[in-house]
């Protein structure tokens, strides 16, 4: 990545922000300022308090080794080489629910609103989700989070369920909303048990039938 200022993001995967040495020493300290300034001005991250050091640093570091492992996609938004959000999905850890991930965090800081980078963020990840295989890619957000809700389903998110009022922060409930994006209604092949790829199944043929 060039050192030159750019309009568009640069949305780097885990192993391209990992060979870069200098990116790679500064983005667990890059990362806690975004999500620290977010929460303490009100975002709806999962967190009441702003998240110490440590904590994002461990966060950060389960990612990672989860990405090592298979498990998991993370990518990084630069502008410049000025870390401006961040984002990641991991694979449920129920045996049976494996082939399914879930999209935990996107987090984008205040100064780059309204440049695309969430979007970008997403796009990527849902990108890395149909690359791995998962079936199905969910996701939950804050009933007030207008922005983030209409972006999940301009990238063609549903909604599934809500739960009115279960997010409490402080003396204020929210709605949890849950959302989903099922590749397999999109025909995108997927993995066998054997480590194969289905064949989508062709839309042209009506009468074609799905494999249970």
């Amino acid at each position: 990545m060039t050192s030159g200022v750019t309009t568009e993001p640069a949305v780097l995967d885990a192993t391209e922000l990992t060979s870069d040495p200098e990116l790679e020493a500064r983005f667990a300290e890059s990362a806690h300022r975004i999500l620290a300034d977010l929460v303490a001005g009100g975002a709806a991250l999962g967190w009441v308090e702003p998240p110490s050091r440590e904590e994002v640093a461990e966060l950060l570091s389960h990612v990672v080794s989860a990405v090592q492992a298979g498990d998991a996609a993370l990518r990084a938004a630069y502008l410049g080489r000025r870390l401006v959000g961040l984002g990641y999905w991991l694979r449920y850890a129920r045996p049976t629910h494996q082939p399914h991930a879930d999209l935990e965090k996107v987090a984008v800081a205040a100064a780059a609103h309204g440049r695309g980078v969430g979007r970008a963020l997403t796009a990527a990840l849902i990108s890395d989700a149909r690359e791995a295989g998962i079936e199905v890619l969910t996701l939950d957000a804050r009933g007030d989070n207008a922005n983030a809700l209409h972006l999940y389903r301009s990238l063609g998110f549903t909604e599934y369920g809500r739960l009115p009022g279960f997010v409490a922060v402080g003396e204020h409930r929210y709605d949890k909303v849950f959302h989903m994006l099922d590749f397999r209604r999109q025909g995108w092949p997927l993995p066998t048990h054997e480590g194969e790829r289905r064949v989508p199944v062709p839309r042209s043929r009506p009468h074609a039938r799905r494999s249970p």
